[in-house]
């Protein structure tokens, strides 16, 4: 049986850094709010999308008590979601969402118009690194950008509620488990590619993140 989506109201306050297995979409309906996630940080407002991969996580400040939103389910699988989009017809997907959350899912996705993100503060900018590559080496980035080690991890953590080494590691995680479910691609190699040690450093990275090792998600 169809199950159908209602919007929610969310409290003004902050929410902590928390997680989610399965992956979702959020549209803004009215009010706004400030999210800061393993896809950056973004201040949406009404008629704005944010999209949220399988084992995503992030906190999120919300300023207006007016706020109100539409989680929709999105497929779960290995592809790699924009962050931040905008709906051509948001309130035909509203309107199919009171009947079926899951077809509203679907409509979303094809009616989708992707937006750029623009990371202008550091610790933006250093969430954006990492996400594009999980192996680079956090002092390095910030001696290049000339910016005190002990300063970024500061502005990192009050931004993202979370260290920017651990978001590093997810980020490495998350990359890994795509590939292990969306290719044929040996583990061993699957590790290699995505900066791990060796597959043993992969297979723990992964089980902690997702809660399945890499070959129970191939069976």
């Amino acid at each position: 049986m169809p199950q159908p989506a209602i919007p929610v109201r969310l409290a003004s306050a902050e929410i902590g850094r928390h997680y989610h297995q399965r992956p979702y979409a959020t549209l803004v309906i009215e009010g706004g709010y400030e999210e800061a996630g393993d896809q950056g940080r973004f201040s949406v407002s009404a008629g704005d999308l944010l999209l949220h991969p399988p084992f995503s996580a992030h906190r999120d400040l919300v300023r207006s008590p007016r706020t109100r939103v539409l989680d929709l389910p999105l497929p779960f699988d290995g592809r790699a979601w924009p962050a931040l989009g905008a709906l051509r017809d948001p309130d035909f997907v509203i309107r199919l969402a009171r009947r079926d959350a899951r077809e509203a899912g679907n409509a979303l996705l094809e009616g989708l118009a992707v937006a750029d993100a623009n990371a202008e503060a550091p610790a933006d900018q250093l969430a954006a690194a990492l996400t594009s590559d999980p192996s680079l080496r956090i002092g390095d980035w910030a001696d290049a950008q000339r910016h005190s080690p002990a300063w970024l991890a500061r502005h990192f953590v009050r931004h993202y509620g979370v260290t920017s080494a651990t978001f590093r590691a997810e980020a490495r995680a998350r990359r890994a488990w795509r590939r292990i479910v969306s290719t044929a691609e040996p583990l061993a190699e699957v590790a290699l590619a995505c900066g791990f040690a060796d597959q043993a450093h992969m297979t723990r990275a992964v089980g902690w993140l997702t809660g399945r090792s890499p070959s129970a998600w191939r069976a």
